[in-house]
């Protein structure tokens, strides 16, 4: 087949396009939100090609995967037709509750689309009218057992963690650089720790590509995911599959992928942070754990059992 999908999120794009088709992404002079192009940060393979917008008009796409409300009007513009449609979801509602039951999705209104969310939290938290939903969850690309846990530092994967406040925890920081220093990775991290009030060993930052932060981050003892509404974070998972242990908030889907005993999951902060204190001084319980977490998320979210979901719907969608 041959995909139209705009360039939105690359980690997630970075598994979607392991399939065996042909993906074109729009790519405009300025490289602009609707012409990204293909990812720089991201490995992404030769069958992923950049087509600017005046030639899409030319080109045979087989369906067309959106993420955005606006980019079915990009759609008409640019295509000039509409061939088969799947609205992906990559997000919960925004805004958080009480109001999030009642928020209706937009690819409601797009008849013949199906919605396809990537937890099922998701799916239950927005409201599609009568439109047909579906889950595929989340797929990684295995970046090995990689952790060795040499720094008794805690690591943390958050973009933009001043601008997103309290959604993403930022608020809950502190203390965790109590329990132990952080090592915060992702966009627009810097000047985090003036913002915190903490000093820069307690909280330092880094802009990594995706091949750095892997290994970046394996050399850390554990992960922290404080993110209280958001869709399941990519990083957590990506952490499990480097076989590190995780610390994270029961909020969202993460109780449903961080099972018990491979790490600690809770909304009480003391004991989050007493996990953290645990594995950063024992080794080899951040070892065992981190293990068992990289079994459980090989199980559930990997790659093959996500490019097969795909497969299926992609030909139910086409056919």
């Amino acid at each position: 087949m041959r995909i139209l999908l705009w360039h939105v999120h690359g980690s997630w794009t970075t598994a979607f396009v392991r399939g065996p088709h042909t993906y074109i992404v729009p790519v405009t002079p300025d490289r602009g939100p609707d012409g990204l192009g293909r990812a720089r940060t991201f490995d992404w393979p030769d069958s992923v090609i950049e087509v600017p917008p005046e030639r899409l008009r030319d080109q045979d796409v087989d369906v067309v995967v959106l993420q955005r409300p606006h980019e079915l009007a990009l759609v008409d513009r640019w295509l000039g037709r509409r061939p088969p449609l799947v609205y992906l979801e990559h997000n919960a509602p925004h805004g958080g509750p009480p109001g999030v039951p009642d928020t209706r999705h937009p690819a409601a209104d797009i008849p013949g689309a199906p919605l396809v969310h990537v937890t099922h939290f998701n799916r239950l938290m927005w409201d599609a009218g009568s439109t047909e939903t579906v889950v595929v969850e989340h797929g990684i690309v295995d970046p090995g057992p990689l952790w060795t846990g040499e720094l008794p530092h805690a690591a943390v994967v958050v973009n933009e963690p001043v601008r997103r406040g309290r959604t993403t925890g930022t608020d809950l920081l502190p203390a965790f650089a109590d329990a132990a220093p952080l090592d915060v990775f992702g966009m627009r991290t810097e000047g985090l720790a003036d913002h915190l009030g903490l000093p820069p060993d307690r909280c330092r930052s880094y802009e990594l590509t995706q091949a750095e932060l892997h290994e970046a981050l394996a050399r850390r003892r554990v992960y922290v995911h404080p993110v209280r509404w958001t869709s399941l974070g990519l990083s957590l998972l990506e952490a499990m599959h480097l076989g590190m242990p995780v610390v994270a908030l029961a909020t969202t889907e993460v109780t449903e992928a961080v099972p018990p005993g491979a790490g600690a999951v809770s909304n009480r902060v003391d004991v989050l942070t007493d996990a953290v204190r645990d594995f950063v001084a024992d080794p080899a319980l951040a070892r065992r754990t981190g293990e068992r977490a990289r079994a459980a998320a090989l199980a559930r979210y990997g790659l093959s059992r996500f490019l097969d979901d795909w497969e299926r719907l992609l030909k139910e969608v086409t056919r």
